[in-house]
C-alpha cells in the first residue's frame, strides 16, 4: 500500500509543519496511525541529552487507563539507566517483544506488570531520532501480535523520524512558550515590588503571577525566627473565580497543638521539594499538620522553596493543589528562580512595615510628648530646689541609679515631687531620648487600667470600636512611670508582674505577644510594706518593684528648704503673671516655716500661687489662707514638748480637713481638695466617709 503509506507520511508532515500544541499533534497523529497499525495503547517518551525523562504522553484506546495519566512528577528528569527502557535506549532499530517473556528475562518492572495485568502481550519499540541524536522512544501495545511486515516496519520506522521531529518542535515551542510567559510574569513581579508596599496586596499580586504559569490552590511565605514560633507573613486560597483570598491566622485554632505541629513540618521545608502523590501520602502520615490539612482542606500536593536570606530568620514559600500531581521537578525549578524577587518582597515589606511602624510609635511619642512639654517642663537634677542634707541624700540616689535601666520605687507622701525626680531618672538616663509615658493608677476605674496598660484590639470588649495601642507598647524603647502604683487592683498586679518578669504581654483580645523593652519607674504614697501585711498588695510584685527605693522626705521633715522653695515659686509666678515682684513678710515667713505643710511641695505651691494672684500692695497677701495662719498661731505638739503624738488615722483626718477648710468643702474639680491632696476625687471621697468627714466644711 505504497500510496496509502506516501499518504499518511504526507499528512504526518503537513501536522508537524501546522501544528503548535503538542496535546493536538499527539492525538492527531496516535489517530492516523491506528488506522494503518492496531493497537490500543501508544506512549511517547521524549529523553534529554543525558537520557533522563522529560515528556511522557500516552493513550489508550480501551476505555479505560491502563497507566496513569499522569507520571510521578520524579520519573522526570530521572535516568533510565537501570530500568528496562536502557534496552531500548540502546537498540538503533524498531523492535517486537512478547511483554511476559520480557519480564521474564530482565525482572519484574511495574509499568509492563501493570500492562500484563489489563490483557497486553505484546509490544514494538520504534528509536526516535533526530539529526541522528536520539531524543525519545514511541511504544505501541496490544493484546493480539501485531501482523506486521519488513515493508510495515521500514515504515513505522520514518514514522518514528517524522515523530522525533514533531516532538523536539513541540518541545520547543513549549520552552519558547513557558519562557515568555515566565519573563512575563518575572516583569509583573517586579512592577508589584516597585509599586505595591503593603504585604496583603503585595503578596496577593505575586501568587495571582506566579499561578498564571503554574496551576496551584494555595500560596503562603511562612517565617520563623530564633526562640519565636512559626508565622504567616501571607496566606492565601484560590477561588472559584480565580482570585486569591487572604486566610485567617487563627485557622487552626481547633488544631491540637497546632504551634508544635507548624514548628515540626518547617524541618521539612528546610530543603525546596516536590511532595505529590504517595510521596505526600508518606509525608500525611508523618506530620500531623499535613495530614491534617489533606483531611480537612483537601490537599493532595505540596511544594516548598525555603528563602535563604543570609540572617538567623528561616522563611521558606509553599504552594499547595487539591490534584494529585499538580506540580513537577520543572515547576520547582522555576519557583527557584523566583528566589532572589519573593526574598526581596520580604525584605521590602518587613522594612516598610518596621518605618510604618517608627512613624507611627514616633507620632504617638510626638503627639504624647507635646503634651508633656505643654505640661510639665523636663527635670534635671538642677531642677530641684532644697540643699538640706536629707534632699542631698536623694540627689545623690537619684545620680547613682539613672544611668541604669534598674526598676525605681519611689515613695514619698503626696506632694513631695515624686513625678519630678522619675522624670529626672528618665532625662538622665540612656533613654532619654525616647519617651517618658505616664499612668496614674489611682485616676481611673479598675476594669479601664489594663486597656491603658497594655491597650485592646479592635472588639474586645464593649466599646472597644477600635484597636487601642496601650501604655507599655508606647513606651518601648523608653520608661513607664506608674504612679500611684498601690492602687493597682490585685488581678492587675498579677499582670503587671508578669510583664517585669517575661518582658511581654499581650492586648487585651490579641493573640500576639508583644516585646516590652521598658524601663519601669513606680511610685506611691502608701507604704507598701503595711499594704503587703494586709494582703492589699501582692508581695512578689512589691520586691519586684522595690530594687532600688528612692524616700522622698515630706516637707516637715526639710523646713530649711521653705525659705528657697518660696522664693523660687514666687520668681516662677511673678514671670508668668507679668505682676510686680512684691516682699514677703519676716511674720509671714516664720509662719510658714512653723506650718507642717500636709500636702508638702504642692501645697506650698499652691499657696504662693494664690498669693501672687490677690496681692495687691508691696507685700504679699497670706491672711486670706486660714489653714496657714491657723498653722502659724498654733503651737507645734512635739514629744520633746511632752505633747500627744496622734494616730496615723487621726493625721489622715487632720490633713483631708485642712485641704478641705482651703478649698470651701469642693472635693473635686479643679479647685477641689482632691487636686491639692493629688488623689482621685472617688478615693478621697471614700476616705471621707471612712474617717467620718463631712463635706460641709467651711473655709476659716
Amino acid at each position: 500500500m505504497p500510496d496509502q503509506d506516501d499518504s499518511l507520511l504526507l499528512y504526518l508532515n503537513d501536522a508537524i509543519a501546522t501544528t503548535r500544541n503538542k496535546e493536538d499533534l499527539f492525538r492527531n497523529m496516535t489517530e492516523k496511525l491506528r488506522l494503518i497499525f492496531p493497537f490500543d495503547a501508544i506512549t511517547i517518551i521524549s529523553l534529554d541529552a543525558d537520557l533522563q525523562y522529560r515528556r511522557i504522553f500516552m493513550r489508550d484506546y480501551l476505555g479505560e487507563v491502563i497507566i496513569p495519566t499522569v507520571p510521578d512528577p520524579k520519573l522526570i528528569r530521572k535516568s533510565v539507566e537501570g530500568t528496562p527502557i536502557a534496552q531500548f535506549v540502546r537498540q538503533k532499530h524498531l523492535r517486537h517483544y512478547d511483554l511476559q517473556e520480557f519480564l521474564d528475562q530482565n525482572g519484574d518492572f511495574p509499568p509492563f506488570r501493570g500492562l500484563l495485568e489489563q490483557g497486553m502481550r505484546y509490544m514494538t519499540v520504534v528509536p526516535l531520532r533526530t539529526g541522528g541524536n536520539l531524543i525519545g522512544l514511541l511504544s505501541l501495545v496490544a493484546r493480539r501480535r501485531p501482523e506486521l511486515s519488513e515493508q510495515d516496519d521500514d515504515l513505522l520506522e520514518k514514522i518514528g523520524s517524522l515523530v522525533a521531529v514533531a516532538v523536539t518542535n513541540a518541545l520547543a515551542f513549549e520552552d519558547i512558550a513557558r519562557r515568555e510567559q515566565e519573563k512575563t510574569m518575572q516583569l509583573a513581579l517586579n512592577n508589584a515590588l516597585l509599586s505595591i508596599k503593603e504585604r496583603g496586596e503585595l503578596f496577593r499580586a505575586i501568587a495571582t503571577e506566579i499561578n498564571r504559569v503554574v496551576a496551584y490552590d494555595y500560596f503562603g511565605v511562612r517565617m520563623r525566627q530564633p526562640d519565636s514560633p512559626v508565622r504567616a507573613l501571607a496566606e492565601f486560597n484560590k477561588q472559584p473565580d480565580g482570585t486569591f483570598q487572604a486566610l485567617e491566622e487563627n485557622r487552626y485554632d481547633s488544631f491540637p497543638q497546632s504551634d508544635a505541629s507548624r514548628q515540626a513540618v518547617m524541618a521539612l521545608f528546610s530543603e525546596p521539594g516536590v511532595y505529590v502523590g504517595a510521596d505526600f501520602e508518606v509525608l500525611a502520615r508523618r506530620y500531623d499538620l499535613l495530614r491534617y490539612i489533606r483531611e480537612e482542606r483537601g490537599t493532595q500536593s505540596l511544594l516548598c522553596v525555603p528563602l535563604s536570606s543570609g540572617d538567623e530568620s528561616t522563611a521558606v514559600v509553599i504552594l499547595a493543589s487539591y490534584q494529585p500531581f499538580a506540580f513537577s521537578a520543572e515547576t520547582l525549578e522555576l519557583i527557584l528562580t523566583l528566589v532572589p524577587q519573593i526574598r526581596l518582597a520580604i525584605q521590602n515589606v518587613l522594612a516598610f512595615e518596621q518605618i510604618d511602624l517608627l512613624r507611627t510609635q514616633l507620632e504617638r511619642e510626638r503627639t504624647y510628648l507635646i503634651d508633656e512639654i505643654n505640661t510639665t517642663a523636663a527635670a534635671r537634677l538642677d531642677d530641684f530646689v532644697g540643699g538640706s542634707a536629707v534632699m542631698q541624700q536623694v540627689y545623690t540616689r537619684l545620680a547613682q541609679v539613672a544611668p541604669t535601666d534598674t526598676t525605681v520605687l519611689i515613695e514619698g507622701e503626696t506632694g513631695t515631687g515624686k513625678e519630678l525626680v522619675a522624670r529626672a531618672l528618665h532625662n538622665l538616663s540612656p533613654r532619654a531620648e525616647r519617651a517618658l509615658i505616664k499612668l496614674n493608677c489611682a485616676a481611673l476605674p479598675a476594669q479601664l487600667i489594663e486597656s491603658e496598660l497594655f491597650g485592646h484590639e479592635k472588639g474586645a470588649f464593649t466599646g472597644a470600636h477600635d484597636r487601642r495601642i496601650g501604655k507599655f507598647e508606647l513606651a518601648d524603647g523608653g520608661t513607664i512611670f506608674l504612679d500611684e502604683v498601690g492602687e493597682l487592683p490585685l488581678d492587675l498586679q498579677a499582670k503587671l508582674l508578669r510583664v517585669l518578669q517575661e518582658k511581654e504581654f499581650e492586648r487585651i483580645g490579641g493573640r500576639r505577644v508583644i516585646a516590652a523593652n521598658v524601663r519601669v519607674i513606680a511610685a506611691t504614697n502608701r507604704v507598701l510594706e503595711e499594704e503587703v501585711a494586709a494582703g492589699r498588695f501582692r508581695a512578689d510584685l512589691y520586691y519586684r518593684l522595690n530594687v532600688f527605693p528612692i524616700r522622698l522626705p515630706p516637707l516637715r521633715e526639710r523646713p530649711e528648704d521653705i525659705e528657697p522653695l518660696m522664693r523660687y515659686f514666687l520668681e516662677r509666678f511673678t514671670k508668668q503673671m507679668g505682676k510686680p515682684v512684691r516682699g514677703l513678710r519676716e511674720r509671714d515667713l516664720r509662719a510658714m516655716k512653723q506650718y507642717s505643710w500636709p500636702g508638702n511641695v504642692r501645697e506650698l505651691e499652691h499657696v504662693l500661687e494664690q498669693a501672687v494672684i490677690v496681692s495687691q500692695g508691696p507685700f504679699l497677701e497670706f491672711a486670706g489662707f486660714s489653714a496657714v495662719a491657723q498653722a502659724a498661731q498654733a503651737p507645734v505638739a512635739t514629744p520633746d514638748a511632752g505633747g500627744p503624738i496622734k494616730t496615723l488615722k487621726d493625721q489622715e483626718r487632720d490633713h483631708i480637713l485642712a485641704a478641705l477648710r482651703r478649698t470651701g468643702g469642693r472635693v473635686s474639680g479643679p479647685t477641689g481638695a482632691a487636686i491639692l491632696l493629688d488623689i482621685n476625687p472617688k478615693t478621697l471621697e471614700a476616705r471621707m466617709k471612712k474617717l467620718g468627714i463631712q463635706r460641709t466644711i467651711t473655709a476659716g
